[in-house]
């Protein structure tokens, strides 16, 4: 049995519309849905939406609050030392709070090579370490081992540390260095004395600190090319390293370059583990071996032994050198990433 109703259509004309019985579909003189009966029922929103735009607006508004703030508390703490040094403080190797004289280049320096340091060893690793999982890991394996790489973000900083004194730069003394010195010495970067302790040990930290951010940031985004590229190419018959190479990697080249700055900005801004092991000592060297001080390291162990305003003062300015150097850092990368498209999307391999 079936039910015929006549609906009018655009000409004005009939049509019949066959409806099986028992059907729920509405006829022509039910009642609305509920959904729009509310909506006809309440009364105009323009109100409601303007409000909704305006705390919305706030919200991103904080953003620049926040930063300008910290810009603000920043400049204003290192008055002294500002007024003082100039800009001549950043570009000074002078430490000494006896006679008041501060200069900020050596924990630059030591903050720019360690983190760089840093990227050089643990991106190769991640990138390989993600491409693995990705595309080669067998099945049974990939779920505890992107378990473990992902703990080790899970590891305090301190115990990094502690890890590190105890085992790394025992490690590196009596087996890495020596091999390096024996290899590298040439180059002037691998050049006794060997502390063990040092920018090279402060490198390798940050790098096992950055790798899993790096590993898993740069894992999604191999994930997320969509398969028909890897299809594709094979079907080509490109190798299997043509196809993560072409079809993979090419296309997930501008997230890489993305987890590759948020792991240098990890690095840039890590204290405890750096300050365990990279020696401490605000002076400038070409060997990766001798000891060396970052910006995070100078304010976490003297800021508390500031016996004076401008020492105090001083710190603060590295603390504002440390927050100008990041946004460098994060232009940099911008551009980076530009060049990397020519402002345009990525294509397919």
């Amino acid at each position: 049995m079936e039910i015929r109703i006549q609906v009018p259509n655009v000409a004005g004309e009939s049509e019949r519309i066959q409806k099986p019985a028992g059907s729920s579909f509405p006829d022509s003189g039910s009642s609305q849905s509920p959904a729009r009966a509310f909506l006809q029922s309440r009364r105009s929103s323009a109100f409601a939406d303007r409000i909704f735009s305006a705390v919305i607006l706030l919200c991103a508004l904080c953003i620049f609050a926040i930063v300008a703030l910290i810009l603000y508390e920043l400049v204003s703490g290192s008055r002294l030392s500002i007024d003082k040094f100039g800009v001549a403080f950043f570009f000074r190797s002078a430490w000494d709070p006896v006679n008041g004289d501060y200069g900020a280049f050596p924990f630059i320096y030591g903050t720019l090579v360690s983190s760089i340091l840093a990227l050089i060893i643990a991106v190769p690793l991640a990138v390989g370490v993600a491409v693995f999982l990705t595309e080669m890991c067998p099945g049974f394996l990939r779920a505890p081992l992107a378990f473990v790489t992902e703990l080790l973000a899970a590891i305090p900083s301190v115990v990094y540390g502690l890890w590190a004194i105890f085992v790394l730069v025992p490690l590196l003394r009596d087996s890495v260095n020596p091999f390096l010195i024996r290899v590298l010495g040439w180059s002037g970067l691998f050049v006794e004395p060997n502390y063990g302790v040092g920018m090279f040990a402060g490198g390798v930290i940050l790098a096992i600190m950055i790798l899993p951010i790096v590993s898993s940031l740069t894992r999604e985004v191999i994930s997320a090319v969509p398969q028909a590229q890897r299809e594709a190419a094979l079907a080509l018959g490109a190798t299997r390293w043509e196809m993560i190479r072409m079809g993979v990697l090419r296309n997930a080249r501008i997230g890489i370059v993305g987890a590759i700055i948020l792991g240098l900005g990890r690095a840039l801004g890590e204290t405890m583990a750096v300050t365990m092991v990279i020696g401490n000592r605000p002076e400038i060297s070409r060997s990766l071996l001798d000891l060396g001080y970052s910006m995070a390291s100078v304010i976490a162990n003297e800021f508390s032994e500031a016996s004076d305003n401008l020492y105090l003062s001083a710190l603060i300015e590295i603390g504002l050198a440390l927050f100008i150097v990041t946004i460098v850092v994060n232009a940099l990368a911008r551009v980076l990433v530009w060049a990397v498209t020519r402002g345009a999307p990525v294509r397919g391999a």
